[in-house]
């Protein structure tokens, strides 16, 4: 019922940065966070960041805050992730995914639908 698409992955340079989207549609009413996650070669799946579809209560897990950025377009039913200052150790699948939580969830298990996932590279 909730379709999300990611895109925007792609190569760029350590210190660089890069901006990837996630297309929200389907019916997405009661799934008020939005979020994003991340799973490097061989590693499980990590929680990144996530936002109230509404706005505000933006959170990021503690190694990345003050270089990602989440943030989304209700208008256009779009989720964003800023990576500024980007480093090797970045490079991962990044997927968005939807959940039913209003409080702050990083679990795989509290979101409900998952894109495909676009894949980042950050060489040295």
């Amino acid at each position: 019922q909730v379709q999300l698409v990611e895109s925007g992955g792609g190569l760029v340079q350590a210190g660089g940065s890069l901006r990837l989207s996630c297309a929200v549609s389907g019916r997405t009413f009661g799934f008020y966070t939005l979020g994003w996650f991340r799973q490097a070669p061989g590693k499980e799946r990590e929680f990144v960041a996530a936002i109230r579809w509404s706005g505000g209560n933006a959170y990021y897990v503690d190694s990345l805050k003050g270089r990602f950025t989440i943030s989304r377009d209700n208008g256009e039913n779009t989720l964003y992730l800023q990576m500024n200052n980007a480093k090797p150790e970045d490079t991962a699948v990044y997927s968005c995914a939807a959940s039913r939580s209003l409080g702050q969830p990083v679990s795989t298990y509290d979101y409900a639908y998952w894109g495909q996932g676009t894949q980042v590279t950050v060489s040295s």
